[in-house]
Formats: structure tokens, sequence, C-alpha cells
């Protein structure tokens, strides 16, 4: 027993060496001033999309949290009378037309969306859509095309899309887009589908937007840094 207690200590000591020392990586530093720009961070109520909006405050930034929970993102705002919440449910096209709406009458500039809200749940959106698909791809496709107009008149400016090199473990099939069916397996496969869209989908819209000055990124917050990557390509 003690030398199995000496050997499983042992290997958390070099986990421990390896991560912070080759796997973590660089923290993003950055001190650049966002004074003057608006950010919008989907899912800004919790984990990686509130130390991200928390650091876009941090930097004078007019930020959006654009959440389903009021609650929760209340209490995730700062005293900061530039940090704001927005409803926002993107298991429902409804919503997100509603968000856009009321974004748009209100806020009068744009310059950094951050899609990152995401779920790994099986079941159906409101809209006939699997939840990781409709969440996380759907959801945002949407809310981007309807907020690019004014992301294009406040060049320069960008969209950050959270995605994940689960990608990497399937391929694009159109038929597996409504999975619905109960299990683990199917949600992780599901959400791993919704990774791919949203790479895909960053790549198409920067090719679409060359020459306009909004730069597109799909970042993948693994854990050489967690919001700290994401944060790199919004630093500058």
């Amino acid at each position: 027993m003690v030398a199995l207690i000496v050997a499983v200590a042992a290997a958390v000591s070099v986990y421990i060496f390896i991560y912070y020392n080759f796997l973590k990586g660089v923290k993003c530093k950055s001190d650049v001033s966002l004074n003057g720009r608006t950010v919008i961070v989907t899912g800004a109520n919790t984990g990686i999309g509130k130390e991200t909006a928390l650091d876009m405050a941090r930097r004078g930034a007019r930020v959006v949290l654009a959440c389903r929970s009021k609650d929760r993102a209340e209490a995730a705002k700062t005293s900061n009378n530039q940090v704001v919440f927005m409803h926002l449910d993107l298991a429902s096209l409804k919503s997100v037309r509603a968000f856009a709406e009321t974004f748009l009458k209100s806020e009068p500039q744009l310059h950094i969306l951050i899609n990152n809200a995401g779920v790994g749940l099986v079941g159906k959106t409101e809209d006939g859509f699997s939840m990781g698909v409709g969440v996380n791809h759907f959801g945002h496709f949407l809310l981007t095309n309807l907020l690019l107009e004014r992301l294009k008149q406040c060049v320069p400016s960008r969209v950050v899309v959270l995605a994940s090199e689960t990608y990497r473990m399937v391929g694009l099939d159109f038929s597996k887009l409504s999975r619905t069916e109960p299990g683990h397996t199917n949600g992780f496969l599901d959400y791993a589908h919704s990774k791919l869209c949203n790479v895909l989908f960053a790549r198409e819209l920067s090719n679409r937007l060359e020459g306009t000055n909004v730069t597109c990124y799909s970042v993948h917050p693994d854990s050489r840094g967690l919001s700290d990557q994401c944060m790199i390509f919004i630093s500058n």
C-alpha cells in the first residue's frame, strides 16, 4: 500500500511538472486598452466566457453579457456600469433575432463578437435542431450574420469562435446534425460535430470578409491556458 501511494504521488508530481512547464503555455498578459470598444460575449456568466468578459472590462471595453439566465449573469457582473446584461437563448432562433434587434437599437457600436457559449447535451432546440449543434453552431451562425453589418461599420473588428480540438474526431455528416438519441456518447459526438461546424464557419467567414478589416478566428481553449488563448486573439 505504501509503495502504491508513493507511486501515485510521484505520478502526480510528474504531471504537475510537465503541465506547468510544457503544456500550460504563456499566459496572456495584454494591457492593450479597449476604451471605446464594445464587446459581446455569449455565455459570459461562467467559465471561459466570464473570465474573458472580466478581462475585456478590465481593459476598458463596454461588455455585453449575452446569456440565458439573468440571475447568473447579474451575479457575474462587476460594479462596472459598462458591463451590461442582454438576454440570449441560443437554443431559440427567435431569441437570437430578438437579441440582435435589441442590441442594434441600443448599442451604436460593435467591435468584438465572442461566440463562446456551448453545450454538450442531447435533445432538441425549439427549432428542431439537435441541442449541441443548434446552440453551439446554428445559434451563433445566425447571431453573427445578424450583427455582421455593425461589425463592418466599426472596423477594425473581429469575430472569435470558441471551437475545440474534438472536431478532429468526426467528419462532417449532415445526417448526424439532428442527433437526439440519449446517451453520453451521442452527446459527445453531437458536440464534436458542432465544433467542426464552428471551425468551418470561421474559415469560410474569414474568406468572405477578406479585405473588409473584419477578422475571424476559431480557438481551442485547452489546458494550455483556457481563456488566455481566447484573449490572445483579442488583445490587439
